[in-house]
């Protein structure tokens, strides 16, 4: 049985943090759901022949094309890099080359390969910090082997270390420092790369030399805690499955795609390289292996979403090689007034409930109206309307200007309760909504 989100599963998270975009929702919950299928067919030659159907999405900005790849990889647990596609180069040229997308999607693996394994051992770290301590509170040093006659004072002194009475307890212990000095490697400007892999490689090769210091218990645990738990992992492991993570679940986000695309190019003095770029990337989507410094990668199985407004070129203004990648297009709507409403309202993580939580730190309750909410996001659509359209993100720059008085002199407000309803927030912005040509600037 194949287990995993079903694709209205998948709608259904990603309807708790974003609003509309049905169509786009749906391809990228079906583009998961036949990774889990492929992956079910175990020993079945045809399973490598299966490539993920990578999807193209269409529409304006704030309009919830980052954020809905951002969610599917928190879904899934899956490696994920966003991208923007204006700040890589042709082969040849100063900058970053497309292969670097692929490095960075194996360090986000590393990271989260890392992380489970640490929680993993956690526990068993914990136990031997414990002892290390103890060994220390005994003998003056976690290298002396401790004589039975101290079983008893060891025993006592563990009571006390466990309910806590020797915290700010002052020990000795031998550590490495938590930055090994680096050689500073120079490199040309877009050549970073080069520069962080050559400062890795220099920092593996210097020997990691232990010094004594003195600090408190509670300090202490900290730092040898990390010691413990490095010791305990297996890093080859760690990096062979980060390796086979990124291969078949990897998913990388290519922002601003649009920006390449040859109309772009020619409408600017970026006609070196716009196409260089689309070219470079071709590979990785197609499917290459990529050379890193952990391992080799091959990036067939990874499932690419590309995204871009598109308003001055188009889809079919990308070389016809990388349309061809891209089989799933989907167009994003603007957003509406109602949607507006509908996300300071409804989703999980409502501007709305932030800053709720944020003056609630300093003793200051908000409370939204309805009528305050569809205010607001009637500012905001019209303010989108009249100038810049930004989406979503206007309203932003509305709730920080609505309740910059608040925040700024949060004292006046402590212990009081502040309702935003539709005449707070005129009284609050009914300057700038009457001047319009302020607006522009300020909203």
């Amino acid at each position: 049985m194949l287990h995993g989100l079903k694709p209205s599963e998948t709608v259904a998270r990603l309807n708790e943090f974003i609003i509309g975009q049905d169509e786009a929702k749906k391809a990228v919950a079906i583009a998961l759901r036949n990774r889990l299928r492929r992956m079910a067919l175990v020993d079945d030659p045809i399973q490598d022949e299966i490539l993920p159907k990578n999807i193209i999405m269409i529409g304006p900005t704030g309009v919830g094309k980052t954020e809905i790849a951002r969610r599917l990889a928190n879904l899934v647990d899956a490696p994920f890099v966003k991208v923007e596609a204006t700040k890589y180069t042709e082969v040849g040229y100063v900058g970053r080359d497309v292969e670097s997308i692929v490095r960075d999607l194996v360090n986000e693996a590393l990271k989260m390969q890392k992380k489970i394994y640490e929680e993993s051992v956690h526990e068993k770290a914990k136990e031997k910090v414990e002892e290390r301590i103890l060994d220390i509170l005994v003998s003056g040093s976690d290298a002396t082997p401790v004589n039975e006659e101290d079983v008893d004072i060891r025993e006592m002194l563990r009571k006390k270390l466990k309910a806590g009475s020797l915290e700010d307890r002052e020990i000795e212990i031998k550590s490495a420092p938590a930055q090994q000095p680096m050689m500073q490697v120079m490199a040309m400007p877009g050549m970073e790369d080069i520069e962080n892999q050559m400062q890795n490689l220099l920092g593996d090769m210097m020997p990691k030399k232990k010094s004594n210091k003195k600090v408190h218990i509670k300090d202490a645990r900290n730092i040898l805690l990390e010691e413990e738990i490095e010791e305990l992992l297996d890093h080859e492991k760690i990096k062979l499955e980060a390796l086979e993570n990124v291969e078949q679940n990897g998913i990388v986000f290519i922002d601003e795609i649009d920006k390449i695309s040859s109309r772009e190019s020619r409408a600017g003095s970026g006609e070196v390289s716009r196409e260089g770029v689309q070219r470079d990337i071709l590979p990785l989507v197609e499917g290459s292996t990529v050379y890193t410094r952990q391992g080799t990668i091959k990036t067939d199985h990874i499932l690419f979403i590309a995204a871009g407004a598109f308003h001055v070129s188009s889809v079919t203004d990308l070389i016809p090689e990388l349309q061809g990648r891209f089989p799933i297009r989907v167009q994003l709507d603007a957003l509406t007034q109602d949607d507006y409403f509908e996300i300071l309202h409804s989703t999980k993580n409502a501007l709305t409930k932030q800053y709720q939580a944020l003056m609630s730190t300093e003793d200051i309750a908000l409370k939204f109206e309805k009528s305050g909410m569809k205010e607001i996001a009637r500012i905001a659509f019209e303010t989108n309307t009249k100038s810049e359209n930004i989406g979503a993100r206007r309203l932003h720059t509305v709730m920080e200007k609505l309740l910059e008085e608040a925040s700024y002199d949060s004292e006046k407000y402590k212990n009081q309760e502040i309702v935003v309803d539709k005449e707070y927030v005129r009284g609050q912005l009914e300057e700038i909504i009457a001047n319009e040509d302020l607006s522009k600037y300020v909203l």
